[in-house]
Formats: C-alpha cells, structure tokens, sequence
C-alpha cells in the first residue's frame, strides 16, 4: 500500500471517532453518563440527535479535512457505511422499539448493501483510500473556481446530509415500532434483495468492460465504445435502477409502518440520481470514440427500468 493510501487510510478510520465516542458516552444504555441533562435530551430526541451529529461530524470535520487534503473523497468512501452507522444507532438508541425479526432482517440487508458497495468502490479505485474524488466534485471546482473552498461545503456536504438521512429514515422507522412482522415486510426484503443482486451484477459487468478497454488501450488496439451486454442490454444504468430498488424497498417497511411521509427521502435521492443520469450521458457524448454508437445506444436501450430492445433505426428503414 503506498504512503498517500496508507495515510488515507488512518483518517478514514479517524473521522467518525467523535460520533462513536459521544454515543458511548452519553447515548447508549448503561452510558457513564446516563444521569447527566444531555444524556436525557439525547434519550429523547434519536432523529434530532442523529442530524446533529451529522452536521458537525460530517458536514464540518469532513469538509476540514478535504480542504486540507484539497479532495474530497471521504463523502464517497462513507455513503457506503454512513447507512450502516445510522442503523446501528437508531437501533441501540434508548428509544428504539423493534420488532426483533424486522430488526434482523434490516441488519443484514443493510450489511449487504454495504459489503457489496465498499467493495464495487474500492475496486474501482484500484484499492487505494483517497486516489481521487467524484469527477462530479472536480468538475465543480472547475466552475467554481475560487469560491470552490466554501461552496464545496453545501454541495458536497450539506446536500449529502439531506440524501443521506432522507433515504435512511426507514431504519428510524423500523426501530420505532414493534409492529409485528408481516406479509409486506417480505415483499420489502424481496425488493431490497433485488436491488442489490441487480446492481452487483451491473457495477461487476461495468468493471469488466472497464478492465478489457484499458488492457486495450495499453496494446494500442481499439477499444470498445459502449457496453451493451449482460443487464446493460436492457438498460443504460441498470447499477443505478439497482441501487434505487433497494432504497425503494428499504422504504416499503416504513410505509407498511404507518410512515408513509418517509417516501421524501428515496424521491428526493431519485430524482437527484435522474440528474446525475443526465450529466454521465452528456459526458458520455462529448467523448468524440463512441459519440455515435452511444447516441445509437440511447435511442435502442432503456433509461432505467431494463426492457427489451429497440430494433436500431437503420434496421426499420430497410424494412420499410
């Protein structure tokens, strides 16, 4: 592992240390300091408390040490296992109240989901900490040049805690209730179950086409444009339909819960993603080796949700 990895490395597992400490301090049952006013006000308000930390653990601490750092790649690594923290807080949390098969089940999916994305991430970055940042945020650094050091504050982070406890309030939900295990429940975890097959299968069908294309451009032969094989046959993001069905699902135990509301928090991430959607297809495009089989591409395969095929344009014109 090289130095600058090694170092990354340190500080990812240095971060979080202030939200764990303050919960065994003055949050979890039995704490040191269960008597204290805090103590109690933290007992009392889980969703308030989490935001909190959130807010100063994440958003300010991790936003220092991207300025320092001058990358951003912290938020990248942590959307894989900020779920899982929020999960286990909610669920050790004095208030919580589960159902203890639902509170399971939510465990190991949410395990799962995490495994399967900490490691489609690391794999892509070669398994080094910190090798760059989203091509989103450099990009952003570009228009926003100069005033990039504060910006970068509420677009990459501010936003980040809105997405983030948005599409996690099902887990609140999940330990606020012990409702007992139902029917939707099963469909729920039938869901979430689909959502993560799909997107391994895609994210791993990606990294492959990837790999073949720089072995490729390292023996100087062509490359191939566009992957059109596997589940990227039916769909241009079948790793973003993938991962949406899984929030989606994760959603359907809060809404068989009685908290329908909590449907803002996979919109929201949704319609963020349609916009991430359309930035990867423009980029896509403006790569000059596959413009055209990718507008080709476009016009024959689904957005999202896999379907069969179009027949391509040139196809239709000699049957006519």
């Amino acid at each position: 592992m090289a130095g600058g990895s090694l170092k990354n490395l340190v500080v990812a597992f240095l971060v979080p240390l202030p939200s764990i400490l303050f919960y065994l301090y003055f949050v979890r049952p039995g704490g040191d300091a269960d008597a204290s006013p805090l103590s109690s006000w933290c007992a009392e308000h889980p969703l308030l408390l989490a935001n909190i930390l959130f807010f100063f653990n994440v958003n300010v601490l991790f936003w220092l040490v991207g300025l320092l750092l001058s990358n951003h790649w912290l938020i990248d690594l942590y959307w894989t296992v900020i779920p899982v923290m929020l999960l286990h807080y909610y669920r050790g949390h004095p208030a919580s109240v589960a159902d203890a098969v639902r509170s399971m089940v939510a465990v190991a999916l949410t395990w799962v989901w995490s495994a399967r994305l900490t490691h489609n991430y690391l794999r892509r970055e070669g398994w080094e900490f910190g090798k760059r940042e989203d091509w989103r945020f450099n990009e952003m650094r570009g228009q926003y040049g100069k005033t990039w050091w504060w910006m970068s504050f509420f677009a990459v982070y501010l936003s980040q805690q809105v997405f983030l406890i948005g599409i996690c309030l099902p887990m609140y939900a999940i330990h606020s209730s012990n409702q007992p295990w139902g029917i939707w429940d099963v469909a729920a975890t039938a869901t979430c179950i689909a959502g993560i097959i799909i997107a391994h299968f895609a994210d791993t069908q990606l990294h492959k086409f990837v790999t073949m294309n720089e072995k490729l451009k390292k023996l100087g032969e062509p490359t191939v444009p566009t992957l059109e094989e596997g589940l990227w046959q039916y769909s241009r993001h079948p790793n973003y339909f993938g991962e949406q069905l899984w929030w989606w699902g994760l959603y359907l135990f809060a809404w068989n819960l009685g908290q329908q509301w909590m449907f803002v928090g996979p919109l929201v991430n949704s319609m963020c993603l349609g916009y991430v959607t359309v930035l990867v297809e423009r980029r896509m495009l403006k790569q000059e080796h596959r413009a055209e089989a990718y507008k080709l591409y476009q016009k024959r395969t689904s957005v999202w949700i896999p379907w069969f095929r179009k027949a391509a344009p040139e196809l239709k014109q000699k049957e006519t």
